[in-house]
């Protein structure tokens, strides 16, 4: 990085020093040197914004250029053998619409770059779309929730995982809060991407494209996606649904957990710990290993006790799964009854083959 902003410092000063040597006559040398020095910052300027452009507009801006060029260039001929009388008038003209259709020719480029498919013409273009469709990119909330550590640890996200530099302030940002718990949160988050960091099997990728334009953060990984052709990885609701609208592929934890929930039937027994009161009369509240939520019926006198249940229903919801279950307690009684008999029919051999050897 050093040894390239020393290669901007040289071309800066080749520029001044070839704008004073080839200044004319009536110029001062440190006028042009400046001049010169200016117009290659500026063209640094243009090359750092450039290099944030994706490769669709770049392509859409270069045919919509040469696109204005060839349209200025055939007004320029009609505007000249209309008017030869105002010369000045007339070059005026022509410079006022060669300005405008250059102006028009690469922003229409740029806005309608991205509806290109560059991966059918196959070659090199479809080697450059196929390293970005496998990127994943990070949002705060999945990154700040810290399941995607251990998603990641078990090699199931191929590709690379992208931080965008956004998210990284934003991530700062929450934790020197000054509310105590949106710092805790700020704080697991980093402690998150260097955990992720720091795995081998992982490729991480820090992006420094930014849309200045854009102010939502959720607006920019839209757009940061589309530039790369990728997924966003998230477990935000809205984040999932505007992406969706806008065509860009989502990848949500919520719905991966709930899908690896096992799976729960009316009429199954289970186990459980009654942890609470439920909402209702004589209810009573569990949780699975998962963080799943059972809701018992008659399992108010039960809390802080393992009971054995009955499936009744199961809801699932936009936050998660519930199981709703019945406790019976001639069910309870009749399991040590079975297990009494079970053990006297076991003793009854034992007895009899100890009264053989007696005798």
């Amino acid at each position: 990085m050093l040894d390239f902003i020393l290669v901007r410092i040289i071309f800066v000063l080749v520029f001044g020093v070839a704008a004073a040597y080839f200044r004319p006559a009536n110029v001062q040398f440190w006028a042009a040197a400046l001049f010169g020095a200016a117009f290659g910052m500026f063209a640094i300027f243009l090359e750092r914004r450039f290099s944030r452009v994706s490769l669709k507009q770049t392509i859409g801006i270069a045919v919509g250029t040469i696109a204005g060029l060839f349209a200025a260039a055939l007004v320029s001929v009609v505007l000249s053998r209309l008017g030869s009388d105002n010369s000045a008038a007339i070059h005026f003209v022509q410079i006022v619409v060669l300005l405008v259709l250059l102006y028009f020719g690469a922003a229409t480029g740029a806005a309608k770059g991205e509806l290109l498919n560059l991966g059918a013409l196959g070659g090199v273009f479809q080697g450059e779309n196929e390293s970005h469709s496998t990127h994943k990119i990070l949002d705060t909330s999945v990154i700040i929730d810290g399941r995607i550590a251990d998603i990641a640890e078990t090699g199931f996200l191929d590709g690379v995982l992208v931080i965008p530099q956004f998210v990284l302030h934003e991530l700062q940002m929450v934790a020197d809060s000054q509310d105590s718990m949106k710092r805790t949160r700020g704080r697991r988050g980093l402690d998150v991407l260097q955990r992720i960091q720091q795995m081998k099997k992982v490729r991480v990728r820090i992006a420094e494209e930014d849309f200045p334009q854009i102010r939502e953060v959720d607006m920019k990984l839209i757009e940061l996606a589309k530039t790369y052709n990728c997924k966003i990885v998230t477990n935000d609701f809205n984040l999932n649904k505007v992406a969706q609208v806008r065509g860009v592929e989502v990848l949500n934890i919520n719905e991966l957990t709930n899908s690896l929930k096992p799976v729960v039937l009316p009429g199954e027994l289970m186990r459980v710990f009654i942890l609470k009161e439920g909402k209702e009369y004589n209810q009573g509240v569990a949780y699975l290993d998962d963080g799943t939520m059972v809701v018992v019926d008659n399992a108010r006198r039960m809390i802080s006790k393992t009971v054995d249940i009955s499936v009744t229903s199961v809801l699932q919801t936009t936050a998660g799964k519930m199981i709703f279950g019945k406790y019976d307690e001639r069910n309870q009684s009749a399991v040590p009854q079975a297990a009494a008999a079970a053990a006297q029919v076991g003793e009854r051999p034992a007895r009899r083959e100890q009264a053989v050897g007696e005798s």
